[in-house]
C-alpha cells in the first residue's frame, strides 16, 4: 500500500514540472507566470474555434416587417411575418398539439378579417386523423366567408392530401415534382382495454375514416366506393395525376423568363397556372388534361417511394 501512494506522489510531482516547464517555455520577458499562462489558454482556444464546423443558425430567422400605415419596419420571426400576411406554413407532423396551433392561427385571422383571403403551403410527412378532421372542419366553416388558397410544395402524406383539396375549388395547386399520398389512418395512439373498450374505438374510427372518405369523394368528385377501393392500401399521385383525379386544380409552373430592361432589378418569375406557361420547353395549362400531362401519365409508373420518409398516422 505505502509503494503504491509513493508511486502516485511521483507521478504528481512529475507531471507539476512538466506544467512548470510548458509554462516557462512560453514566458516572455517581463511577463509574469500567471499572465503566461493566460496567454497559453488564449492561444489554445483561438485553434480550437479556427477547428470548429460552422453552422448555420438553428433559431427562426428573423425578417424586417411594417405595421400597415408605419414607415419604421421591425424584425419580427419569419412565421409571424407570414400570419399577418395571412399565409400558413405547415411543415410538420399534425398531431394534436400542431393542429391546436394551426386552429388558434386560423380563428385569429378570422378575428382580424373574416373576409381575408388565406393561404396555406403544405409540406407535410403525416397527419392524425381526429386533429386533421377538426382543422378540416374549421377550413369548411371559414370558406362561407372567404377564399382559402393551399398549395403542395413538396409532400402531402396521409390526411394532409386532405386538407390540401378542403381549400377553395379553382385555388388548390401543387408544385410541378409534389407528390401525394392518400391512405386510411388507425389508432392515434396504442389502445389497452378489455375486449369490448377494443371494438368499441376500432368501430369509432372507422366511422372516422368513413366520414373522410365521403368528403374526400364531396372534394374530388370520385364515388365513394372508387375512393374505398383506391385507400385499401397506400394511393401515391403526382402533380398531374392529383389534378386528373380531382385533389387539386392546377398544377404551378414557372412562366416565361423576360429579359430585365436597363435599370430594372431581375427576378425569378412567377409560379401560375394559366395557357401561356412553359416549363422546360413544354406547353402546359396546368394540368387539365393537356397533352403533356397525358403522356406523363402514359409513362411506366414506379411505386416505389424514394422520398422523404412518410410518418403514417
Amino acid at each position: 500500500m505505502t509503494g503504491f501512494f509513493s508511486k502516485a506522489i511521483a507521478m504528481l510531482c512529475l507531471l507539476s514540472s512538466t506544467e512548470a516547464l510548458s509554462l516557462n517555455s512560453h514566458n516572455m520577458p517581463g511577463m509574469s507566470l500567471s499572465d503566461s499562462y493566460m496567454l497559453t489558454q488564449k492561444r489554445t482556444t483561438r485553434m480550437a474555434t479556427r477547428r470548429d464546423t460552422i453552422m448555420m443558425p438553428s433559431q427562426t430567422p428573423m425578417v424586417p416587417w411594417k405595421a400597415p400605415g408605419s414607415d419604421v419596419a421591425q424584425f419580427v420571426d419569419i412565421n409571424s411575418a407570414m400570419y399577418r400576411d395571412r399565409t400558413i406554413m405547415i411543415n410538420k407532423f399534425i398531431d394534436e398539439e400542431a393542429a391546436n396551433e394551426i386552429i388558434s392561427i386560423i380563428l385569429y385571422m378570422r378575428k382580424e378579417d373574416y373576409k381575408g383571403d388565406i393561404s396555406i403551403y403544405f409540406n407535410v410527412p403525416g397527419a392524425l386523423l381526429r386533429p386533421t378532421l377538426a382543422i378540416y372542419d374549421l377550413l369548411q366553416q371559414t370558406k362561407q366567408n372567404c377564399e382559402i388558397e393551399t398549395v403542395n410544395l413538396g409532400l402531402c402524406a396521409g390526411m394532409a392530401s386532405f386538407l390540401a383539396a378542403a381549400g377553395t375549388k379553382g385555388k388548390r395547386s401543387a408544385m410541378p415534382n409534389s407528390r401525394f399520398l392518400l391512405q386510411r389512418t388507425g389508432m392515434d395512439e396504442v389502445f389497452r382495454g378489455q375486449a369490448t373498450d377494443i371494438a368499441l374505438e376500432v368501430r369509432n374510427v372507422k366511422k372516422s375514416n368513413d366520414r373522410m372518405e365521403y368528403e374526400l369523394s364531396q372534394l374530388t368528385g370520385q364515388p365513394v366506393e372508387k375512393i374505398h377501393q383506391d385507400l385499401t392500401r397506400d394511393f401515391y399521385l403526382t402533380s398531374d395525376e392529383a389534378v386528373q383525379y380531382g385533389l387539386i386544380d392546377k398544377v404551378l409552373l414557372p412562366a416565361p423568363l423576360k429579359r430585365a430592361a436597363r435599370g430594372q432589378d431581375a427576378d425569378l418569375g412567377t409560379f401560375e397556372g394559366d395557357e401561356e406557361q412553359k416549363y422546360q420547353g413544354q406547353d402546359s395549362s396546368g394540368g387539365w388534361g393537356s397533352q403533356q400531362a397525358q403522356q406523363r401519365s402514359e409513362k411506366p409508373k414506379n411505386d416505389d417511394d424514394d422520398g422523404p420518409k412518410i410518418m403514417k398516422g
